[in-house]
């Protein structure tokens, strides 16, 4: 990098796949004070082009292929696609070509060929910076669909990942770590690369999916021949995985001796997830809560500083230190406990919280503390117990207003979620003449259900019904094969509500398969 020009405050994009030269880039580019941008492989051609056109990087670093369960995706023909589209071209291309995995076509004087680059290589001293010099910029669409760059000062960063491997995570050095995320995320950022080096944990690097590469079984074994000691998931991958085998028949034949710890994150995780992860782990799964933006986690349950590993089932922990969460209506004051409302974070936000967004501070401010003077705005919804436990219930624009009663979408899944037949569900507002908005499931089935789908959704209304009251108003919905998700594992639900209202959507670039999107229309014409 540095022989290529490269220097202190430099941008570099890095558009790699799940392998291990992706984290030695993101080293590489830390210890010279350059500022990487980690692009998610196999994004299309042009959201690529809008974030190397905000970057402005001098150098790109990419690879031949990324390898995905049924197809290998090419990331040179979506990176040319991308340059063909931006005004700021990169200098440099470097290429990392995967074995076996065919020939790559090379632009003179542009690109460079990573094995000779590092024949060439020659050390480098680690670059001093200040700590409020940015190690990364991280780009979020969050609910504004834009792209938004967000920039993660050096210092605080680096002491509170090192804190919280130890505090909230409960791990001692040496031992071995998973977050079995995309490097492309928050989660990799923090703890695939970052965190667990910082602490002198050895981490796993996964190319691979909870099912499918081979089978639902994977992430048992990858458990098992590494001697996990603490492991990092989402609650969407432990779904996928229940929804193939929902007895985990594939995973109990595999040893997990060193084995003491589930964490789960990313989104609400129901109860009945959490109990048939508990099942099935044997250990504690504890969920907890964060963003992109505050880099790790806000409310956790910290096992590290002794916190119960058996909270109330709901919850996502209490606040981490640094974090002081409140509760607050629309009208900007707190509320009672156990009423919804919007999540705030009292200022000042704790070392390695976001210190901005890149070239962009008008929208920073406007976001995330406009609404609530003195707060930053989390843009979830929730409410927190007598104990101070938070329950995270949907993010605030999902809450459905029903005839003026502000009912939490997240509570509603959670209630069909505990139906026997369901494996996965989605419940967004559907417009109403009368009550303006009412709540519409979209449900998926276990496998080798049998039962007909009316009298599954009238067992589903009945104990909704029951759960959360009639004010919920609750009567609507249809099963589908799949519902659409981001490579990440978030429902896209503004998209799926104005689906289900009959309106024109985007389907944003994130989305693993825009095929569901088709079905789920066939399935709505069909009731």
């Amino acid at each position: 990098m540095v022989r290529h020009g490269v220097k202190k405050g430099d941008r570099v994009v890095i558009y790699m796949p799940m392998i291990p030269q992706t984290v030695y880039c993101m080293l590489a580019c830390a210890r010279i004070g350059a500022i990487h941008s980690l692009i998610f492989g196999g994004f299309a051609s042009k959201e690529l082009s809008v974030r190397i056109d905000h970057a402005k990087p001098r150098l790109i670093v990419t690879a031949s292929f990324g390898v995905e369960p049924k197809r290998k995706v090419e990331y040179i023909s979506l990176l040319e696609g991308a340059l063909a589209m931006v005004q700021s071209k990169p200098e440099k291309v470097l290429i990392y070509k995967r074995p076996n995995l065919g020939n790559v076509p090379f632009v003179p004087g542009r690109d460079l060929d990573w094995e000779e680059e590092l024949a060439k290589a020659q050390y480098h001293k680690c670059v001093s910076v200040p700590s409020d010099h940015p190690l990364y910029i991280l780009y979020t669409s969050g609910t504004t669909g834009l792209p938004k760059g967000v920039v993660r000062p050096t210092g605080g960063y680096a002491v509170m990942l090192n804190w919280t491997m130890s505090a909230v995570y409960g791990l001692k050095p040496g031992e071995v770590w998973w977050a079995a995320s995309d490097l492309g995320w928050v989660v990799g950022h923090s703890y695939i690369c970052y965190g667990p080096l910082l602490h002198g944990n050895t981490t796993v690097l996964y190319e691979g999916k909870p099912v499918g590469t081979p089978d639902a079984g994977a992430y048992f074994r990858v458990l098992a021949e590494h001697e996990v000691a603490a492991f990092f998931t989402s609650p969407t991958a432990i779904r996928a995985i229940r929804q193939q085998d929902p007895e985990a028949a594939l995973g109990k034949q595999y040893s997990l001796k060193r084995f003491r710890t589930v964490f789960v994150a990313g989104e609400h995780c129901d109860v009945d997830t959490l109990e048939w992860s508990k099942k099935v782990f044997k250990v504690p799964v504890l969920d907890h809560w964060w963003q992109t933006e505050s880099g790790s986690a806000i409310t956790a349950s910290c096992v590290g500083l002794g916190n119960s590993t058996t909270p109330p089932p709901g919850q996502a922990g209490k606040p981490v230190p640094g974090y002081n969460v409140m509760i607050l209506g629309e009208n900007k004051e707190p509320v009672k406990v156990k009423t919804l409302g919007n999540i705030v974070v009292k200022l000042p936000l704790p070392p390695g919280a976001f210190s901005g967004l890149w070239e962009n501070q008008e929208t920073f401010q406007k976001l995330y503390f406009k609404k609530f003077p003195g707060y930053y705005d989390t843009m979830d919804a929730g409410y927190m117990d007598e104990d101070g436990y938070l329950y995270v219930l949907s993010r605030a624009d999902d809450v459905i207003n029903v005839a003026g009663h502000r009912i939490s979408a997240g509570a509603i899944e959670e209630c069909v979620l505990f139906h026997q037949a369901v494996a996965d569900c989605a419940v967004v507002g559907q417009e109403d003449p009368l009550k303006g908005h009412v709540p519409f499931a979209l449900c998926v089935l276990r496998e080798g259900i049998k039962t007909e789908e009316d009298k599954i959704l009238e067992e589903i209304v009945e104990r909704v019904r029951t759960n959360i009251g009639p004010v919920a108003a609750f009567q609507k919905g249809v099963f589908v094969k799949q519902l659409p998700k981001t490579r990440s594992g978030k429902i896209p639900r503004s998209a799926l509500s104005a689906l289900v209202s009959g309106k024109p959507y985007k389907i944003t670039p994130t989305i693993e398969d825009a095929d569901v999107f088709k079905h789920i229309e066939e399935v709505l014409k069909k009731n």
